[in-house]
């Protein structure tokens, strides 16, 4: 009670103080969250690129629906010749939003793709149906779609929608085809969430649609795909997987897995300097304040200091209690930082959700980090007052008063 008392002595500035561990606090969980959720995108990046192989047309051709080349069945299904290799699925990819400025989350675009059921006993990240069911690989005019996917465009399952989404612009000659959604993914935090899974004939289906118009009726893409997925065996090196799949399968290119996931972990990097950097802004606005007020608090009591010292208040006594009014001090501003915080967080997820753009994910790490953060800032920031306080010499300071 004391101490509660001893803080309300001077309220005006230990609301300043407060306010300045507040804003400390609050500028950590909103760059925090940022870095969460990009982290959380990264991470689930490198999980699943870190698991497979990524195969695609060796010709760099310019035919494909992102700019790539095709490749065929047959080469796919000779991938699966190649020792060490557990499963290949082949792998199409259309954008979902073709001829307009897709609104993307951390750079992924809203996409369509195949999904084959029995690529999810290999790969790292699971897909959960969170509700409805998942497609199956016969699967004709249906959908599965991704969390974000899902609320951007309002559907739920049973609804139907008009794949790939016809833009204001679009050309006279654009194509679409409604599909009924039969299942919605579980959020990831990664790029399933953005997408919407169709079967492989359906995804050959779209993929001949982005092709020239003068040569689209010319090409059969139910024998064509964007690339493959590949899946070692268990104990399988993949960096020497692929390199052993381009010297045997003639046409492809192989990616080894430690370069997309280095190139991953080289994009986190960024956010967390951001983060680092929050955290000194916080460090260095909350501990001034918290150091300066605790001084002022030393030196205006000094004559209670002395009276309690004088009556037999021990040095550890007097160093706690300083302590733990700094302490508080940095709780209180770190409690209303992190409160603004997820409610500033929570409020402009809530608002760019339609748009598919959620900036921040508030995950219990960076809500611990917070609160050790705030708790550990005020200790830190109070042990030079209250070492001051309680070596105090109570004759003096009864003289000094």
């Amino acid at each position: 009670m004391e101490i509660i008392r001893n803080l309300t002595r001077r309220k005006l500035r230990n609301i300043l103080t407060i306010s300045g561990i507040v804003i400390g606090v609050l500028a950590l969980v909103t760059m925090g969250a940022m870095a969460e959720k990009f982290n959380a995108l990264l991470a689930g990046g490198a999980t699943y690129f870190g698991s497979n192989v990524q195969v695609a047309d060796s010709s760099g051709g310019a035919i494909g629906a992102f700019g790539g080349g095709l490749l065929t069945l047959d080469r796919v299904a000779a991938l699966e010749q190649v020792d060490g290799v557990a499963a290949a699925f082949p792998d199409v990819s259309v954008s979902a939003k073709p001829g307009s400025t897709n609104t993307v989350s951390f750079g992924i675009p809203d996409y369509v793709s195949n999904l084959d059921p029995r690529a999810n006993d290999y790969s790292a990240v699971k897909l959960q149906i969170a509700q409805g069911r998942n497609i199956t690989t016969s699967s004709t005019g249906e959908v599965v779609l991704g969390s974000d996917f899902a609320t951007e465009f309002k559907k739920n399952v049973g609804n139907t929608i008009d794949l790939p989404i016809r833009a204001k612009d679009a050309p006279p000659d654009f194509v679409n085809h409604s599909f009924t959604v039969v299942g919605i993914l579980a959020k990831t935090q990664t790029a399933p969430d953005t997408g919407a899974y169709v079967s492989l004939t359906d995804a050959q289906m779209l993929l001949k649609e982005t092709l020239p118009v003068s040569i689209r009726n010319s090409i059969d893409t139910t024998k064509l795909v964007n690339g493959a997925t590949v899946y070692g065996r268990p104990g399988q090196d993949l960096d020497k997987l692929a390199d052993k799949i381009n010297a045997e399968v003639p046409g492809v290119k192989a990616t080894k897995p430690s370069v997309l996931v280095a190139s991953f972990n080289a994009g986190g990097a960024i956010f967390t300097a951001i983060t680092t950097g929050a955290a000194l802004i916080a460090l260095v606005v909350g501990g001034l304040s918290v150091i300066n007020t605790m001084l002022m608090a030393v030196t205006e009591r000094v004559r209670e200091i002395g009276l309690k010292k004088a009556v037999g208040a021990k040095v550890g006594h007097i160093l706690r209690e300083y302590l733990l009014e700094a302490v508080l001090i940095g709780s209180i501003g770190g409690g209303i930082g992190l409160l603004l915080g997820w409610g500033l967080t929570s409020l402009i997820n809530a608002a760019t959700a339609s748009s598919n753009l959620t900036l921040f994910l508030l995950s219990w790490r960076l809500v611990i980090v917070a609160i050790l953060f705030s708790v550990g800032l005020g200790a830190a920031a109070g042990i030079i007052p209250a070492l001051r306080a309680s070596r105090m010499d109570p004759v003096r300071a009864l003289r000094a008063a």
